[in-house]
């Protein structure tokens, strides 16, 4: 459902709720200084799409949409209590940390779950420096939907030289007419297609308009996918981002292909951008990820202002690797995966807690997605791997599907060898890989941390039907 009574422009032609747009604003740093930080989940009320509608009711931590940034440097320790306001269970997973298993944050596999008025103390090191974030493991279509999700930036002991660093945490909401969350659950379609995606997109928790910037400046972005299913396509009119990381891990510097920054549900980027636009000039930044419903998220804006510099920044964008242990790939195992049902899929049947079922029985139960043909049915699974602790392994991923799967691996990364037979270049390492619908992908990974581990589609609504599995790793 779209909000009718608002004009929309051709900016917001996706069907985006309109509202109050403005200038896009920097997100409020953490301003708590006490070693143990604390997290409140719990429901709350934002000004999402401007004061012409009632506030949003959400989840939020900390009543705030997204959460706070949580930023400390590479190889502190992170202590943060989480209490839990909610009127039902929660945790909090770490995405993108690799982190011992205890503190992965999924109930059953890796902690009880945190009941309403209980709270739960994780405590771990940041060995890598990057671009992650945190959400919940339970109930995540909705926690997650309702606005449950922050960003922790872990940084490195020598950034590269830029004259400013800017955070965008993009999301979308399936939000009614009078501005309000549309319900959740039972939806067999959100589920069998792409997920629940969203009529109203935000950037840092608004509606952004423009994006101020000045002519000749340097710029690191980091940028979060916090939505439940969208996949982002941002084209930046008239400049040449630089991807310097995906997913909190250095990468050699690059364009990105086509020139189209994509973001996966659950998936992060490092770019660098030059601002070599001309004072005043205006340029569009474009998501064309859904080529029939290609939209104009926000206007880059240069100010009057003379230019910093007339010739870019003479400094390397290169980011410090981290201390990733490296595949052995000649000695590595061979894993294979393979992503199948959904709508228009191939699936006519699949393993459910142990019992064989139709493709028409496992829909009636709420599930249409399978791995390897097993359905996900509780935490009692077999795993889907069991995996020697310090071996590398090839994994191979298939997507028999008709549509796009961004797969996450919890606790560990995968490094990109290539796709449909084609060489990666650059090779990446991902812990959210992107598959798309019919594509084979090549990776490898170092089973690094004893434990179970979740595997599944970070399209949310895929894994609540089927699409997630645990590896155990001894």
């Amino acid at each position: 459902m779209h909000l009718t009574r608002l004009p929309l422009s051709r900016r917001q032609t996706l069907g985006l709720l309109g509202g109050s747009a403005a200038a896009l604003l920097p997100l409020p740093a953490w301003a708590e200084s006490a070693a143990v930080r604390r997290l409140t989940a719990a429901p709350g009320a934002v000004q999402l799409v401007g004061r012409r509608y009632p506030a949003t009711e959400v989840w939020a931590y900390d009543g705030q949409v997204p959460g706070p940034i949580l930023r400390l440097p590479q190889g502190d320790r992170l202590e943060v209590d989480l209490v839990n306001r909610l009127p039902e269970d929660t945790t909090i997973h770490w995405h993108g940390l690799r982190l011992p298993n205890a503190m992965d944050g999924v109930p059953g596999i890796t902690q009880p779950p945190v009941a309403p008025a209980e709270r739960f103390h994780y405590a771990f090191d940041l060995k890598d420096a990057g671009t992650f974030w945190y959400h919940p493991h339970a109930n995540s279509s909705e926690q997650v939907g309702r606005g449950l999700a922050g960003v922790l930036i872990v940084e490195e002991p020598e950034p590269p030289q830029v004259d400013r660093e800017e955070l965008w945490v993009l999301d979308d909401w399936r939000l009614g007419e009078d501005a309000q969350v549309l319900p959740f659950g039972g939806n067999l379609h959100d589920a069998a297609h792409a997920g629940r995606i969203g009529n109203t997109v935000t950037l840092n928790g608004a509606i952004p308009a423009s994006w101020p910037v000045r002519s000749g400046e340097r710029v690191r972005l980091r940028l979060v996918n916090v939505a439940n299913a969208r996949t982002f396509g941002l084209r930046f009119e008239g400049h040449a981002p630089q991807i310097v990381a995906t997913d909190g891990q250095p990468c050699t510097p690059h364009a990105p292909a086509d020139g189209v920054v994509t973001l996966g549900a659950g998936g992060r980027c490092d770019l660098i951008l030059d601002m070599g636009g001309d004072p005043g000039a205006r340029f569009r930044l474009l998501d064309e990820h859904y080529a029939r419903f290609a939209y104009e998220l926000l206007e880059i804006a240069y100010t009057e202002a003379a230019p910093l510099r007339t010739n870019p920044l003479d400094a390397s964008v290169a980011l410090p690797a981290n201390p990733l242990p490296q595949p052995e790939l000649a000695a590595a195992g061979g894993l294979e995966v393979v992503l199948a049902g959904g709508a228009m899929g191939g699936l006519a049947a699949a393993t459910l807690a142990g019992e064989r079922l139709s493709l028409r029985e496992l829909a009636r139960r709420g599930k249409v997605w399978a791995l390897n043909g097993q359905v996900h049915a509780g935490h009692d699974d077999p795993p889907l791997f069991r995996l020697d602790r310090g071996r590398s392994y090839r994994l191979r991923i298939a997507n028999d599907s008709s549509f796009e799967h961004p797969m996450h691996l919890h606790g560990h990364h995968l490094k990109l060898l290539g796709r449909d037979g084609r060489p990666a270049a650059p090779e990446t390492w991902h812990d959210t890989l992107m598959v798309a619908p019919g594509e084979t992908v090549e990776t490898a990974l170092v089973a690094e941390a004893p434990g179970r581990w979740m595997f599944h589609c970070h399209v949310l609504e895929h894994q609540l039907a089927g699409m997630m599995a645990t590896i155990e790793i001894a």
